[in-house]
């Protein structure tokens, strides 16, 4: 089967690059969302410093947040001028860390990490459950995926947020059930947390947006290449 054409995606989010750190939650300009931000961060990932694969970078906000925490980022985006934006940030703040243009769905080979962390990314992948497997195999053997992710208002199907882009089967976002039915056979969740304290997000929130953190299980597919097929979210 030939490769989608991101084309499309990563001209989008080339377009979105320069009002992106507008979003409270997408900047963290403000000191009370970058506090909320680092106290979260700090409960997710080790308590030493770790090797963190920070995929769907955008601009570096949680980059640099990783980076301030004394963690080795890296930084892998579909769109150009996101990572533009991520070098930038990250050098103005003193510190050089590897980010790289590239399919977050299936990253460019490097690794293995301690962590590999995704934040609002899985909807807008062709195949998110092929990525789950990838993203797993890409730790070590006692190492966490920490996905932030959420179900948002907006339905699934109807037009693609960037017109001629191939289909996303979790467009609309995904719900915590939904993403632990797909874990399950590649991974242990051990960690589930409903995210709706404002300061996170900058304002009062009515979707669903939660963390699911899992450590890959002892026969991971990532050894046997096993696909994963992930049925498209219900509306």
């Amino acid at each position: 089967m030939p490769a989608p054409d991101l084309r499309p995606i990563s001209a989008y989010w080339d377009a979105s690059a320069a009002t992106f750190d507008s979003e409270a939650d997408h900047g963290l300009l403000d000191p009370g969302v970058r506090a909320a931000w680092t106290r979260r961060l700090t409960t997710w990932l080790p308590d030493h410093p770790s090797d963190v694969l920070d995929l769907g970078c955008g601009t570096g906000s949680l980059t640099l947040l990783l980076a301030r925490s004394g963690h080795r980022p890296t930084g892998v985006d579909l769109s150009p001028r996101m990572i533009e934006q991520a070098t930038e940030k990250l050098t103005a703040a003193g510190f050089t860390v590897p980010l790289m243009v590239g399919d977050a769905g299936d990253p460019p080979p490097t690794g293995p990490f301690d962590v590999v962390l995704v934040r609002h990314l899985v909807w807008t992948l062709p195949d998110p459950g092929e990525a789950l497997r990838r993203w797993l195999g890409l730790l070590r053997p006692d190492g966490r995926l920490v996905l932030v992710e959420g179900r948002w208002q907006t339905s699934a199907g109807g037009d693609p947020y960037a017109p001629g882009s191939p289909p996303l089967p979790w467009y609309g976002g995904v719900t915590a059930a939904r993403l632990t039915e797909a874990l399950e056979p590649l991974a242990h969740v051990i960690h589930h947390e409903q995210l709706t304290d404002p300061a996170l997000w900058g304002r009062p929130i009515q979707d669903e947006r939660y963390v699911l953190i899992a450590t890959p299980a002892a026969d991971h597919p990532h050894r046997t290449a096993t696909p994963v097929r992930v049925p498209p979210e219900a509306t």
